[in-house]
C-alpha cells in the first residue's frame, strides 16, 4: 500500500468529472485508489501501485491527467524539482519561477520542444515528464536558469544537447 499527498485544489484533478479519471487509472494499473481529504491510499500489486502513485504525484503537482497518463510507459519518467530547497525567500521563488517559465512562456516552451518533455511549474515546484535522459537535460537547463545563466546560453546549451542526441540516434 502506498500513500502520496497532494493538494486539495489539484483533487478534483484526481478524481475527474463522475470519477472517470480516477477510474481509468484504477483500471488500467488494475489498483484500488482512495482519497481522503490531500491524502491518496493506493492498494495493488507493487509495481502497478508503484506506476499509479507516479500518476497521482503527477496530477498533483499540476499535469493535466492525460499528461500524467504518459508515466504508463515504463520508459517515461517523473522528475519532481522541489524549489523551496534552492530559495530562501517567497520573492526569491517567484523570480526563480519567472525565469523557468520565461517571458509568456517562452522559455518553459522551449526546454520541452528541446528535449521532448512536458514541465509544468506549480506551486514550490518544478515537474518534469519525460524519457530519461532528456528529463535529466530538462533538468539540468532549468538548473542553470534557476541559478542565474542567462536565457541564451542555456538556449546553447540546449541546441547543443540536441544535436547530440540527434546525431546519437542517426547513428543507430
Amino acid at each position: 500500500m502506498q500513500y502520496v499527498k497532494i493538494p486539495l485544489e489539484r483533487v478534483p484533478f484526481l478524481i475527474g468529472e463522475r470519477g472517470d479519471v480516477i477510474k481509468e487509472i484504477e483500471k488500467i494499473t488494475k489498483t484500488k485508489i482512495r482519497v481522503m481529504d490531500t491524502s491518496v491510499e493506493i492498494e495493488g500489486e507493487p509495481l502497478d501501485e508503484w506506476i499509479a502513485m507516479d500518476i497521482v504525484k503527477a496530477i498533483g503537482r499540476g499535469f493535466s491527467p492525460d499528461t500524467a497518463m504518459k508515466l504508463l510507459n515504463e520508459d517515461i519518467t517523473l522528475l519532481i524539482i522541489p524549489l523551496k530547497e534552492l530559495t530562501n525567500t517567497k520573492k526569491e521563488l517567484e523570480r526563480k519561477k519567472g525565469r523557468v517559465i520565461g517571458e509568456r512562456g517562452r522559455a518553459k516552451r522551449y526546454i520541452e520542444n528541446m528535449t521532448d518533455t512536458d514541465i509544468c511549474v506549480y506551486g514550490s515546484t518544478i515537474g518534469i515528464i519525460g524519457y530519461h535522459d532528456n528529463v535529466d537535460i530538462a533538468k539540468e537547463a532549468i538548473i542553470k536558469l534557476i541559478r542565474g545563466s542567462q536565457h541564451a546560453s542555456v538556449y546553447r546549451f540546449l541546441e547543443r544537447q540536441y544535436k547530440r542526441q540527434k546525431a546519437k540516434l542517426d547513428f543507430y
